[in-house]
C-alpha cells in the first residue's frame, strides 16, 4: 500500500520556538508529541534563509539555484514575471501523476496567475494565499491587496487565518478514503503581523498596510505559534485510524526565525546564513517506519524531503531533472545513519556564502571570511579561519566550484530587507 503524506511547514518560525526544542512545552503539546512519537532533528537546515527560495527547493528537490525564478530573496509582491516554470516536475505534479490526491492549503509564494500558481505545478487543489504575507483577519497583503483564494478564484473568508487553514486540511484529510494522498499544509503562521486569534482590534488598527515592524511581543508570538499548534492537533485528529500507520508527517520552518522568534543558541536569523538563519526546527513521525524518540544530528536540506516521499511512493523522478536533494529513507529507518556530505548556500543580500561539510562551516558575509566549528561552536563566536587555513582555502574552493554549477545571480535578483543595518546580527571578526 503507498503511503501517505502530510508535509507542514510553518513560516519563520524559530529553531528553539517548540517545546520539543527548548521551549515551553505549553507552546506546542502536539508538535511535542509528534517528535516522541517519531524523529527530531537537531541538524535540520533550510536551503534558504528566506520565503520564496526555501519554497522553490522543497517543491523541486532542487538546489533553487538552477530555476531563474528563484530570485535571491523573496518573489516581489504579485509578480507574474518571476515564478515556478509550470512545466518544471515538482513532488506534487509527481505524486498526482501516479495516481495521488493532491492539496496545498495554506500558502503558495512561488507566482502569481496566470503563468504560475498551485493548480499549475501539481495540486489539485488550493486554499490560501498567493503572496508571503497576509493579515491573518483581513487576508490583505502588504500592498493593501486582498489574498486569499479557493484554486484561481478570490474568495472572501471570514476568520482567523491559522484557524481556516487548520480547518480546510482537516476536512481534507478526513474525507480521503479512495487513493493515497499529499497534503501539504503551509501556515502563514507565526509571520508577521504579529496577530492572535484574539487580535481583530489590532488587525483592524493596522488597516491595509501591514508591516514588519508593527506590533507583537514575544507573548503574542508564542500564541500565534500554538494557535498553529491546536491546528495541527486537529489535523491530526481527522486522520482515520486505519490511515495512521501509513501516513508520513513532516514539519518544519521554511527558514531560520525572526524578531521574536528563539534562535538559541544561534546568533542571526531570516535573511542571515548565519546558523540562526538557516538552522530550522524539523520532524518526522511515520508509526512503524520510524522508532519513537529517535534524535538525528545528521546534517539535512529542507529539499530531501522530495527523494525522500518519491522513494516511498515508488515515483521515480523526472531524468531530465536530477535530483539534488538526498533521499533519507535509510536515515529514517537508522537515525545514526551518517554519511559525507556538503551543503551550500549564496545569498545575494550581503554578499554571502557559506559551506557545512561535517562539523566545519565556511561563512563569507559583506567581504569577510570565517571558519566555524558549529558543533562545538554553534553561535559561531570563534572566527578559527586563521588556524586552519588549509581548510579555509579547501572549503572556499569547494563553495566556488559548487556555484559554477549554478545559475549566475541575476541583475535584477531582489534584496528585500527586513531589518536596518543596525540590528543585522553580525559574526566578530
Amino acid at each position: 500500500m503507498r503511503p501517505n503524506f502530510i508535509y507542514i511547514v510553518a513560516d519563520d518560525l524559530g529553531s528553539a520556538d517548540l517545546g520539543c526544542y527548548g521551549a515551553s512545552p505549553e507552546v506546542s503539546p502536539n508538535l511535542d508529541r509528534l517528535a516522541r512519537e517519531g524523529l527530531r532533528f537537531s541538524r535540520a537546515y533550510s536551503n534558504s534563509p528566506v520565503c520564496s527560495p526555501a519554497r522553490f527547493a522543497m517543491i523541486t528537490g532542487r538546489w533553487q539555484y538552477r530555476l531563474r525564478g528563484a530570485a535571491e530573496e523573496p518573489l516581489g509582491r504579485r509578480s507574474t514575471t518571476l515564478g515556478l516554470p509550470p512545466e518544471h516536475p515538482t513532488l506534487p505534479s509527481l505524486l498526482q501523476a501516479a495516481g495521488y490526491d493532491t492539496a496545498l492549503i495554506g500558502k503558495w509564494h512561488l507566482g502569481h496567475p496566470p503563468q504560475y500558481g498551485p493548480l499549475k505545478s501539481g495540486y489539485a487543489e488550493f486554499f490560501g494565499p498567493l503572496g508571503g504575507a497576509v493579515d491573518y483577519f483581513s487576508h490583505l497583503g502588504p500592498s493593501g491587496t486582498h489574498d486569499l483564494w479557493e484554486g484561481e478564484r478570490e474568495v472572501q473568508e471570514h476568520g482567523y487565518l491559522t484557524d481556516l487553514i487548520s480547518e480546510r486540511a482537516a476536512e481534507y484529510v478526513a474525507r480521503q478514503r479512495d487513493k493515497p494522498f499529499f497534503l501539504s499544509v503551509h501556515y502563514t503562521s507565526p509571520h508577521w503581523p504579529w496577530e492572535t486569534r484574539d487580535d481583530a482590534a489590532e488587525s483592524a488598527r493596522i488597516g491595509s498596510d501591514i508591516a514588519h515592524l508593527d506590533g507583537g511581543s514575544v507573548q503574542i508570538y508564542q500564541r500565534m505559534i500554538h494557535h498553529m499548534d491546536e491546528g495541527i492537533g486537529r489535523i491530526l485528529a481527522a486522520l482515520p485510524p486505519a490511515q495512521r500507520e501509513n501516513t508520513l508527517i513532516v514539519f518544519l520552518s521554511d527558514n531560520g526565525g525572526e524578531r521574536f522568534s528563539n534562535n538559541w543558541p544561534f546568533i542571526g536569523g531570516k535573511m542571515d546564513l548565519l546558523e540562526g538563519g538557516i538552522r530550522v526546527p524539523q520532524i518526522a513521525h511515520w508509526p512503524g517506519r520510524i522508532a519513537a524518540g529517535a534524535t538525528s544530528d545528521w546534517p539535512t536540506l529542507s529539499m530531501d524531503w522530495m527523494p525522500t516521499m518519491l522513494s516511498a511512493a515508488g515515483v521515480a523522478a523526472d531524468p531530465k531533472y536530477p535530483l539534488d536533494g538526498v533521499d533519507l529513507s535509510p536515515l529514517l529507518a537508522d537515525p545514526a545513519w551518517s554519511p559525507p556530505r556538503r551543503l551550500f548556500w549564496r545569498m545575494k543580500h550581503r554578499q554571502q556564502a557559506a559551506c557545512v561539510e561535517g562539523r566545519w562551516k565556511y561563512l563569507r558575509v559583506d567581504g569577510y571570511e570565517y571558519l566555524f566549528d558549529v558543533v562545538k561552536d554553534g553561535r559561531e563566536r570563534a572566527n578559527i579561519a586563521k588556524h586552519h587555513p588549509e581548510r579555509l582555502a579547501a572549503m572556499r574552493q569547494q563553495w566556488n566550484d559548487w556555484e559554477a554549477t549554478m545559475l549566475a545571480i541575476p541583475d535584477d535578483a531582489q534584496v528585500h530587507l527586513l531589518w536596518t543595518e543596525a540590528d543585522m546580527p553580525r559574526p566578530t571578526h
